[in-house]
């Protein structure tokens, strides 16, 4: 059975004074939504995957922790995409996608030098609404592969080698 079109608005940018990298997603799916937390879903190797490039074990479980842990690593948290309308959770039922500024986010946080794009509609947004960004010498930008688990065929080891990148 098909869902209807909703209209999501993403959430809030997760980051403080001394970020250095910034991890962008698309729009979090339907359980982060609901949940108001970026990668809720619990099959989202997202926050897994953190925990072992930033040596940190267990994975916290507790969301502010994890928010936390990614604060102490000097890492920020947002979207692409601002808001859009958007049948289930995945990236290709996206339509009418309006981008987050990021030339102003950058702007504010002017310490972060490198953008992760977590899978390719968060690089292809990116790409689309913030031409001047991708020329600037001072930004690295790296598409990522992305952590859903809709993105089945990366396996763990294999996000991880990808991912080292940020680092």
């Amino acid at each position: 059975m098909k869902e209807n079109n909703t209209h999501c608005v993403g959430l809030l940018p997760s980051v403080d004074s001394r970020a250095r990298i910034l991890i962008l997603g698309s729009m979090p799916g339907a359980a982060s939504l609901a949940a108001q937390e970026y990668y809720a879903h619990p099959a989202n190797r997202f926050w897994p995957l953190m925990a072992q490039l930033l040596g940190e074990k267990p994975t916290p479980s507790d969301y502010d922790a994890k928010i936390a842990m990614l604060h102490r690593h000097h890492i920020a948290l947002w979207d692409a995409i601002d808001t859009c309308d958007r049948e289930g959770s995945l990236d290709s039922g996206i339509r009418n996608a309006k981008a987050n500024d990021l030339a102003a986010f950058l702007k504010k946080w002017p310490s972060i030098r490198t953008i992760g794009l977590n899978g390719g509609k968060a690089y292809t947004t990116f790409a689309k609404y913030n031409q001047p960004l991708l020329s600037r010498p001072d930004l690295r930008i790296l598409k990522l592969p992305s952590t859903s688990p809709a993105n089945a065929r990366w396996r763990m080891e294999n996000l991880l080698k990808a991912w080292r990148v940020l680092f």
